[in-house]
């Protein structure tokens, strides 16, 4: 009976997929060309128009499809060498082709925040889900308990921060067919954003969730990118405190009285994977088999600014390197002084929250030059502030190509992203959900 419903649930979300590519283009999806209203998005896909000259219009984010195909290997074998699961956190893209993508590059399952991302993935056939969240919405309990009892091969894990949060998720669940899988979350460290501050707190609410029958523990988890004034220091420490914390409630009998057949220990966002690396291949040998999962997930897109000087293969290049794969095109509207331009992207289109975007190219006539004496001072609803220096080639009409920081408010702004290769060509587009 699992094998059957895993067949359909997986069946079910290949079609959705499938029916992506059926949805009409139109008004609602920014950037794509105006004579493709009416066309369903797999007809446009066939067409391969080119970026610059198919008729699309500015300003248009573009994702490239072979540093997409190259963040996805990296990731895929980095993990496998270091023996680590990996869910990546899928608020990055909301986007179910690319989660099936990292499926298909060995993704144990994906991450996620929100009960709305939950049941987007859902949506589309995604099996195991890892929430980073304390979940103590009644309704969305309930939801996802009817989602446990439909589907015995669904496998969904939460944290939990507090007793009183197992309160009010034993209250919402009292009645489930299948008790909920959580994971105790240790903080960060004083002033950390969620999760338990102490050890002792840490048992206080295993033994909570222990004296429920709704709540099922089967490991911890927390987020080293919040360790205060973070260095590798700090969060291999912080990471020895997470694992420590895993061997004492095994030895405890914790995970026995659970009666699970692994235990889970999860942390990684995506500045201090490596650290979590060399961590998690120091736990001891527990009494079960441990889950090491790792759980980045701006790596799909990687950035040319934030993550760019955060990754962890800035640390350790000899394990590869990631590749910005965004870049949005935004056209010069006006040319008011040899100082000054003006582009037509702007808050709604560009991620800005850590860093402005960065100038890369300027595209003319067929061609690309490297946009140099161009820089971006500001950002208003729906303009880029560019001052340009005497050697900058810039003209009215020309498109410039700029980098962005931060994919997780890159993807938020665009339902319908081209992917397109090195030549221009657009073969496919990805939808998002947020």
């Amino acid at each position: 009976m699992g094998a059957d419903t895993a067949a359909t649930a997986a069946a079910s979300g290949a079609e959705r997929l499938a029916a992506l590519g059926t949805e009409r283009v139109d008004h609602r999806f920014k950037g794509l060309p105006p004579d493709a209203t009416g066309l369903t998005v797999d007809e446009l896909a066939a067409q391969r128009r080119n970026l610059f000259t198919g008729g699309f219009t500015t300003p248009v984010l573009a994702l490239s499809a072979e540093r997409l195909r190259h963040n996805l290997t990296l990731m895929e074998t980095y993990a496998a060498r270091h023996g680590l699961a990996f869910a990546p956190h899928g608020k990055t893209s909301m986007a179910p082709q690319l989660f099936q993508r990292q499926i298909e590059h060995g993704a144990w399952g994906i991450t996620l925040a929100v009960p709305h991302q939950v049941r987007v993935a859902r949506e589309f056939g995604i099996q195991r889900i890892f929430l980073a969240n304390e979940l103590v919405d009644a309704a969305a309990l309930r939801w996802v308990a009817s989602e446990l009892a439909a589907d015995p091969s669904f496998r969904f894990i939460c944290y939990v921060d507090s007793v009183r949060g197992v309160e009010l998720m034993d209250a919402a669940l009292r009645g489930a067919a299948r008790p909920l899988d959580v994971v105790v979350e240790l903080a960060a460290g004083e002033g950390a954003r969620t999760g338990v501050r102490t050890e002792a707190e840490c048992a206080a609410v295993a033994d909570a969730v222990a004296a429920t029958p709704t709540l099922r523990l089967v490991g911890v988890a927390g987020y080293e990118g919040e360790v205060p004034r973070a260095d590798p220091e700090r969060v291999h420490a912080w990471l020895r405190r997470l694992t420590a914390l895993a061997g004492d409630f095994d030895k405890a009998g914790r995970f026995a009285k659970s009666g699970v057949d692994e235990i889970v220990v999860s942390a990684g966002g995506s500045a201090w994977f490596d650290a979590v690396a060399d961590v998690f291949a120091e736990i001891p040998e527990l009494s079960l088999p441990v889950l090491k999962l790792l759980r980045s997930g701006a790596y799909v897109s990687h950035d040319d600014g934030h993550y760019r000087k955060l990754t962890p293969f800035t640390r350790v290049p000899e394990e590869g390197a990631l590749q910005p794969a965004f870049r949005l095109w935004a056209q010069v509207l006006s040319r008011p002084s040899p100082e000054q331009a003006f582009a037509n992207a702007g808050k709604r289109d560009a991620a800005y929250d850590l860093d402005l975007p960065m100038a890369q190219v300027v595209h003319r006539d067929g061609a690309e030059h490297a946009a140099t004496g161009v820089t971006v001072t500001g950002l208003s609803d729906q303009h880029t502030w560019l001052a340009t220096t005497p050697d900058a080639d810039l003209r009215l009409g020309d498109w410039i190509g700029l980098g962005l920081s931060h994919p997780c408010t890159s993807f938020d702004k665009w339902q319908l992203i081209p992917l397109v290769e090195a030549d221009g060509t657009v073969t496919d587009y990805v939808r998002t959900f947020f």
